[in-house]
């Protein structure tokens, strides 16, 4: 497996408190690697802190070998990083239809195919969402952009067992070539449906405390 992105001994702050704490993960390209940890473990500051969202103290990001861990978030986009948040992931004004053409011009059908339950709400401003709802309109940018590196807080947020199956489905597919994604997951716990040889690494107080290679029976 070649690594896409890495994190190098970073730490992130946010005022006094240290939420990682010289934290190195290598994130291979082609895999889906899930951020496991309660509330406050640093998987949501981790995501972030590789999506460009909040700055590092200390250590860098490397990705494919060049160190960008002072491009700002908008260019790591444009060099094919797709960052979907756990809140504030939609364009609340905006309606389902504006939402998909901002994402993924041209290819609505796509997303619709991901998500037929979006069809008869594409008149609607995805503010006024459920919360499930607006979780299956974030996630078809992640579906439907050709980043390379895509990272997804908590993906089955308000999403039903069976959306949540197909959801995780879909997300290993984008590691499979062509587009041989790195696919990086911020979970609680190690959810069912992803590939055997996925990984895992788990996260506790900003640190790393274990990781390992997901099974077929979905343990690390």
């Amino acid at each position: 497996m070649t690594a896409e992105i890495a994190l190098r001994r970073a730490r992130v702050r946010y005022g006094p408190l240290e939420a990682l704490h010289g934290l190195d993960l290598v994130l291979p390209a082609g895999t889906v690697t899930v951020l496991l940890g309660r509330n406050g473990s640093g998987r949501t500051t981790a995501l972030r802190a590789l999506a460009g969202t909040v700055p590092l103290a200390a250590g860098r990001v490397v990705w494919r070998g060049a160190d960008v861990t002072r491009l700002p978030a908008h260019e790591r986009a444009r060099r094919g990083l797709c960052f979907v948040p756990d809140l504030r992931a939609v364009y609340a004004t905006l309606t389902v239809a504006e939402n998909l053409d901002l994402a993924a011009p041209g290819r609505r059908d796509a997303a619709l195919a991901a998500y037929p339950e979006l069809a008869r709400l594409l008149a609607r401003p995805a503010g006024t969402l459920s919360g499930g709802e607006r979780r299956m309109l974030a996630l078809t940018r992640a579906l439907l952009s050709p980043a390379r590196v895509v990272l997804v807080d908590e993906p089955s947020l308000g999403l039903s067992p069976a959306v949540a199956a197909r959801t995780y489905g879909l997300l290993a597919a984008l590691t499979r070539p062509p587009r041989s994604a790195a696919v990086v997951l911020a979970e609680q716990r190690v959810p069912h449906g992803l590939p055997p040889g996925s990984l895992a690494y788990r996260l506790s107080r900003g640190s790393l405390a274990g990781a390992g290679e997901i099974t077929a029976g979905g343990a690390p």
